[in-house]
């Protein structure tokens, strides 16, 4: 889907009393959901999945099953807020920093008049370990019903407490935005526009946090980077020689069939969704 295409369906099916879940994988997302089994299905429960990423959609069209656009969690929650203003939908804000939520709550009131901000919540470190605090956090969400959830709390966290709770709103939907509320309180300043769209936006946010990001974008980000693309150039190539025909001085054949009937491919294909095989792989 598009921006625009995700944010008019996940309205369209809160006006049908249907909830869900939208996953917004950048690189590191994808990194560790190659990775990471555990971390793999937790995602796969997720109600739509989206690249935010510029590697993510320059693979995608390398592989050609080309994604439309990158739809990043920054910018949906901006734009998913001024739509939920104008069809009086309700937002809750959790997570950030001491703070953050409730000044991005001003800054989106601010900025969308007609929006309802249904609460915001800033839960203590470590939280998600102690029962009382966890019930804490669940009462103030449930209690506020709000129609549509940020949660700010960085990848693994969000997507696990967002599995954790939303059970309890089932008619809501939920979205991991990791430091976006930072951006929309303007603690943090985002790249600009166009460092954004030539997929430089990780240099922007490593120069204002180099202790912190430093090894996920030099050390883990760039190698996995690399060969997600060079993976994505060779699938191509894999499937034209698998399925396209050739061309020989007698003509157009198909390679294929110089296999006996009975022989199956070595290589099966891969569906063409326009999105990843998300399937749980191992390094």
């Amino acid at each position: 889907m598009t921006e625009k295409q995700a944010i008019q369906h996940i309205l369209d099916e809160l006006d049908a009393g249907r909830g869900g879940w939208v996953v917004t994988h950048n690189l590191d997302h994808l990194r560790r959901r190659v990775r990471d089994r555990s971390f793999a299905g937790l995602c796969a429960d997720a109600t739509l999945v989206v690249a935010d990423g510029m590697p993510l959609v320059w693979a995608s069209r390398l592989q050609h099953t080309p994604v439309p656009e990158r739809v990043a969690g920054s910018n949906l929650t901006f734009n998913l807020s001024a739509a939920a203003a104008a069809r009086g939908r309700s937002v809750f804000l959790l997570g950030g920093v001491p703070g953050t939520a409730k000044a991005a709550a001003a800054a989106l009131r601010a900025r969308y008049p007609k929006l309802v901000v249904a609460g915001t919540y800033c839960p203590s470190m470590g939280f998600e370990a102690t029962p009382e605090q966890m019930c804490r956090l669940r009462t103030v969400v449930v209690e506020t019903a709000p129609d549509i959830v940020y949660v700010a709390l960085g990848s693994p966290k969000q997507e696990r407490i967002i599995r954790e709770l939303r059970t309890d709103l089932p008619k809501a939907w939920w979205l991991g935005v990791g430091i976006s509320l930072s951006f929309v309180s303007g603690q943090i300043k985002r790249a600009p526009t166009w460092m954004q769209r030539s997929g430089l936006e990780w240099v922007h946010r490593l120069s204002q946090e180099p202790q912190r990001l430093g090894r996920r974008y030099l050390i883990d980000g760039i190698p996995f980077a690399i060969q997600l693309l060079a993976g994505s150039a060779w699938e191509r190539v894999r499937r034209a020689w698998q399925d396209g025909p050739i061309t020989t001085g007698r003509g157009q054949e198909n390679r294929s069939a110089d296999l006996p009937d009975e022989q199956p491919s070595s290589l099966p294909e891969k569906p063409q969704t326009g999105a990843f095989d998300d399937s749980p792989r191992t390094s």
